[in-house]
């Protein structure tokens, strides 16, 4: 075979291998740059959506946090003060164990009768969350 000949196909060869490299680098630079425009609009929500603000949904959060206080905590303080001799049911998770090493722990709700002003850890941990959340929530929209 001719050194020409070989020449030829020699270098169409590395030109079509260039070409192909070339347009994978191209297909890659445009995908980047496709993949940056989908971040910045992805930026630009996130953004508009922590600037919104609405004074209606801070109330509505409000209400829900007052209302669930006051239902959830105050209301059976003062049925239970007003009538003593309403009983007042509390369950609460117990674990139970297995037997010596076949230790499997299980929940069961336990519950039990009292009269009067009853005060439950369920009611500080429940009251402890809401005001958490409630006020940890004003506190980083107010930024």
């Amino acid at each position: 075979m001719p050194t020409e000949l070989i020449t030829l196909f020699g270098s169409s060869l590395l030109s079509g291998v260039m070409r192909l490299w070339g347009a994978s680098l191209n297909a890659r630079r445009q995908q980047h740059y496709f993949n940056m425009q989908v971040l910045n609009l992805k930026a630009n929500i996130v953004n508009d959506a922590r600037r919104f603000e609405n004074p209606r949904f801070q109330w509505t959060r409000r209400l829900i946090a007052l209302t669930s206080v006051f239902f959830v905590i105050a209301f059976p303080k003062i049925v239970a003060v007003f009538m003593p001799k309403l009983p007042v049911h509390i369950g609460y998770p117990e674990a139970t164990g297995g037997f010596l090493f076949f230790y499997s722990e299980s929940l069961k709700i336990k519950w039990v009768c009292l009269q009067g002003l009853v005060i439950t850890p369920l009611d500080t941990h429940l009251l402890a969350a809401i005001i958490g959340l409630y006020f940890g929530g004003s506190l980083i929209g107010n930024r």
